[in-house]
């Protein structure tokens, strides 16, 4: 029942920022855990920042000091900020929480970076 839905992808040049949303509905309690995982063309879909309701975060190398992750737990809404855009990041952004042992998914947010 839980639904996660993206806003925020779009075009941006090298150097330039996106901030990203996700809010979760069909649910009352805090979600413990919620991420962003993305998946460029022909690559595998990897992790790129998780936070748990209590604030601790973690975030993939490649994106440490550009992409910041932040919550508001009170509507289950993650944020991505992201600064310092590289033609790397470019990929399909989905938001992701698990609940009570099954993935929850968003339907994806395109982000383009030009080179």
């Amino acid at each position: 029942q839980v639904q996660l839905v993206e806003s925020g992808g779009g075009l941006v040049q090298a150097g330039g920022s996106l901030r990203l949303s996700c809010s979760a509905s069909g649910i009352s309690e805090s979600l413990y855990l919620m991420g962003w995982y993305r998946q460029a063309p022909g690559k595998q879909r990897e992790m790129v920042a998780g936070m748990t309701s209590g604030g601790n975060a973690r975030y993939d190398d490649s994106v440490k000091g550009r992409l910041t992750i932040s919550r508001v737990n009170t509507k289950n809404t993650i944020y991505l900020e992201m600064n310092n855009l590289r033609h790397e990041d470019t990929a399909v952004y989905y938001c992701h929480a698990p609940l009570r042992g099954r993935a929850c998914w968003g339907q994806g947010a395109q982000v383009t970076v030009s080179s």
